[in-house]
């Protein structure tokens, strides 16, 4: 029976076992158990029956009440969610902007991760300054709708992202490989939230659907005491459970960007085609020329998405040959943009939002650039996978800086 035993037959080829184990893990485990019976000593085959039969020992950390990272992330939590709910009283009595609640959540993950990761003090008190001091300039401002300020609350989220992802890197902030893990996180941690999010939606309809059974109109409570708690808590929770590597978000990523992408790419091509035959024009539609940015914005974030799922020793494929058409699609988009808004500049003068899209239409244009020869360099063989996931993870830190920028200056230029 040993020259029919694939596991034995196969035993000096680890490419090949794996992918027994992955086509039929049944077949695999029934095979193995022969193999092994005849041949103990493999320390290939020892390494195999470890896989197949690890069991968790004493000293194996399993979440659980009584671990101390499940008792911060309980506390912060609590903290989160009422923080969230004072900030919302404020809001209500419109003495501050909606996006004040942003600091009832993002400083709250940022505590978890320098938990979590140790940084160096020198960090954790850069941290704590910028959150204090973005808090306070905030509310200094005028609470009204003038486009610098509505450009402050557009782009203030995204330097406490940055800010958020220092804490998540912690001492490692200048590595790529920490900054692709934060990426990650980033798509791992919002499939995970969605889901619990939509779980804790349908118990919220119900149980105001029950108490109108008996009379009872709870909306406007249950949504200020108990949905806002739990959605700002619900954030505190899923960070915690990305940070344990639960497998199930972990799983489906790879597979979304395998799928997306073409979809993306067909779907924007029609749109295009589409556009050009119906004669729409972004150099004289302000609208269109806004929806023409949201479209780059929305390619740029799936071919991010796509490039960072890619495992760094993997080979080339046809996904990166669809990356590199969307990186195309996308360059080609923000060159029509960035022409528009230049000749919207040119004939109607400046204003804060088209000096603002054209900031972030360079910037977008130039990492596109990045990325694109990167990938060119893959396909002809004389690069790595991680080349490419440079061009990403290393642009991160300027759009922190052109939002910074946006947020703290244009209120005080364009008085």
């Amino acid at each position: 029976m040993d020259s029919n035993n694939l596991v034995l037959k196969h035993i000096a080829d680890p490419h090949e076992l794996e992918r027994m184990y992955r086509t039929d893990p049944k077949a695999f485990k029934k095979s193995f158990s022969y193999a092994w019976e005849q041949q103990p000593d493999s320390q290939i085959l020892g390494v195999w029956h470890e896989r197949l039969h690890f069991k968790e020992t004493a000293n194996t950390v399993k979440p659980s009440l009584f671990q101390k990272g499940f008792l911060v992330m309980g506390l912060l939590a609590i903290l989160a969610g009422i923080s969230t709910r004072i900030i919302f009283h404020f809001v209500e009595q419109e003495a501050i902007a909606p996006i004040n609640l942003a600091f009832g959540i993002i400083p709250f993950m940022a505590a978890y991760f320098i938990y979590r990761n140790k940084p160096k003090r020198s960090i954790i008190y850069s941290l704590s300054a910028l959150f204090i001091v973005s808090g306070f300039y905030l509310n200094m401002l005028p609470l009204n709708f003038k486009d610098s300020i509505i450009l402050v609350y557009l782009h203030l989220p995204i330097f406490l992202w940055v800010l958020l992802g220092v804490a998540f890197t912690g001492n490692g902030y200048l590595k790529g490989t920490e900054r692709l893990a934060y990426i990650k996180f980033n798509l791992e941690y919002g499939i995970l939230y969605a889901s619990m999010a939509v779980s804790g939606m349908v118990l919220a309809l119900l149980t105001m659907q029950l108490f109108s059974f008996v009379g009872l109109d709870i909306e406007d409570f249950y949504f200020s005491n108990i949905v806002l708690f739990g959605a700002a808590a619900l954030a505190i929770v899923a960070t915690y459970l990305v940070s344990m590597n639960l497998k199930l978000a972990k799983n489906i990523t790879p597979y979304l960007a395998k799928i997306f992408s073409p979809l993306v790419l067909i779907t924007l091509l029609a749109y295009l085609v589409t556009v050009l035959g119906v004669g729409e024009n972004p150099f004289v539609d302000r609208d269109f020329l806004i929806a023409f940015n949201g479209i780059l914005l929305g390619v740029l974030a799936v071919t991010l998405f796509s490039i960072t799922e890619r495992d760094s020793d993997e080979k080339k494929n046809i996904s990166d040959y669809l990356n590199v058409a969307l990186i195309v699609l996308a360059l080609i988009i923000d060159s029509v943009a960035l022409s528009a808004i230049v000749f919207r500049l040119s004939s109607f003068g400046i204003t804060p939002n088209r000096l603002a899209v054209l900031g972030v239409n360079i910037l977008i244009w130039a990492n596109l650039i990045w990325i694109m020869f990167s990938y060119i360099r893959f396909l002809q063989n004389k690069s790595g996978l991680s080349t490419i996931q440079d061009a990403v993870t290393k642009y991160l830190p300027v759009y922190g800086l052109w939002a910074a920028f946006v947020t703290f200056t244009f209120p005080i230029i364009f008085l």
